[in-house]
């Protein structure tokens, strides 16, 4: 059964940034792309390398949606459900989230 977990303040994710956390056993990379309080989840993990990168990836706009290139290959990762803009095979795991109260939470 899934169930929400707070993760941190919204004020600790940086406009434009992201983050990793631990949500049970899977690193999730959280991302604020602007000042407001819409923040989106993915894995961590780039598929194509199996690093733990994701979260220091570059976030842009590509056709109105909003994606984040890998640090390393500069793959591209949509945020609203983890596609993979060179290789739909290599996609990453999406996950629900939301600010409650200013605390950001992951579904998992």
């Amino acid at each position: 059964m899934s169930q929400w977990t707070t993760v941190c303040p919204l004020a600790d994710i940086l406009p434009a940034t992201g983050v990793c956390a631990l949500v049970g056993q899977q690193q999730v990379a959280i991302f604020r792309p602007r000042a407001d309080e819409q923040i989106y989840a993915i894995s961590n993990i780039d598929p194509f390398f199996e690093a733990s990168v994701l979260s220091r990836g570059i976030i842009a706009e590509h056709l109105g949606d909003l994606w984040v290139a890998s640090p390393l290959k500069k793959q591209r990762f949509r945020l609203r459900d983890g596609l993979c803009m060179e290789d739909e095979g290599r996609s990453v795991a999406h996950f629900e989230a939301r600010v409650q109260d200013g605390q950001v939470q992951i579904k998992a």
